[in-house]
C-alpha cells in the first residue's frame, strides 16, 4: 500500500489536491488583477489590446511571486532565492507569451477586437498560460523539500538478523624461546691459610 519516502497513493492525492487549491487561490487573484488593469488601461489609454494585456499580465506576475512565495509554497525551499526569481522570471515570460499569443492572433489575425472578445480571448489566454505555469513552477521554481523518511522499528525486526562475526585468525606459534643461559661458576673463596 505504501512506499517508503513516498507515503500512500491517497496522501499524495491528498497533497496535490491541496496544492492546486492554493495555487488556485494564488492565480484567481491573479486573474483578476490581470483582467482589472487590463481593462483599467484599455478604458483610461489608447494603448493597444495586446500591449495594455502585456502590461496587465507583468503586474498580475509581481503579484502572483508573492501569493506563491508565500502562501501556496511557502513550505517549499527557500534556498537561493536569486535562483528562484531568475526561474520564475522566465516561466513567467514564456506563459505571458503563450497568454498574449492567444489575445494577438484572435485580435489580428481574426479581428476579433471588441471589448467583450478581448476580454474572452484574454481569459482563454490566461487558461492556457496557466497550465505551463502551475507544471513549471512546482517542477523547477518551487521545488519540494525532501520528505523525511520516519524509520520504524519493525523494519529492523522483520530484517534479516546480521551473521555472527568471523572468528578472528588464531596466531601461529612461534619457535621456542631458547632458555636463559646458565650464570657464570662463582669461584669459591680461597681458603685462608692455616696457622701452624
Amino acid at each position: 500500500m505504501s512506499t517508503p519516502g513516498n507515503g500512500s497513493v491517497l496522501e499524495r492525492v491528498r497533497g496535490l489536491v491541496r496544492e492546486v487549491a492554493k495555487f488556485g487561490a494564488v492565480g484567481g487573484l491573479g486573474v483578476l488583477v490581470n483582467l482589472g488593469v487590463f481593462n483599467l488601461i484599455r478604458s483610461t489609454t489608447d494603448l493597444q489590446v495586446v500591449r495594455a494585456s502585456v502590461i496587465a499580465t507583468i503586474v498580475a506576475i509581481a503579484t502572483n511571486y508573492l501569493g506563491f512565495r508565500y502562501f501556496a509554497y511557502r513550505d517549499r525551499a527557500q534556498s537561493g532565492r536569486t535562483r528562484e526569481l531568475a526561474l520564475f522570471a522566465a516561466f513567467s515570460a514564456i506563459g505571458l507569451v503563450i497568454e498574449n499569443g492567444v489575445l494577438y492572433a484572435a485580435t489580428y489575425g481574426f479581428g476579433w477586437d471588441s471589448s467583450v472578445a478581448s476580454n474572452v480571448f484574454k481569459f482563454i489566454g490566461i487558461g492556457a498560460a496557466t497550465v505551463f505555469r502551475f507544471w513549471s513552477y512546482r517542477t523547477w521554481v518551487f521545488k519540494a523539500l525532501p520528505v523525511a523518511v520516519p524509520v520504524a522499528a519493525a523494519a529492523f525486526e522483520q530484517s534479516e538478523p546480521m551473521p555472527d562475526p568471523a572468528p578472528l585468525p588464531r596466531p601461529e606459534p612461534g619457535p621456542e624461546p631458547m632458555p636463559d643461559p646458565l650464570p657464570d661458576p662463582v669461584p669459591s673463596p680461597i681458603p685462608a691459610p692455616a696457622n701452624t
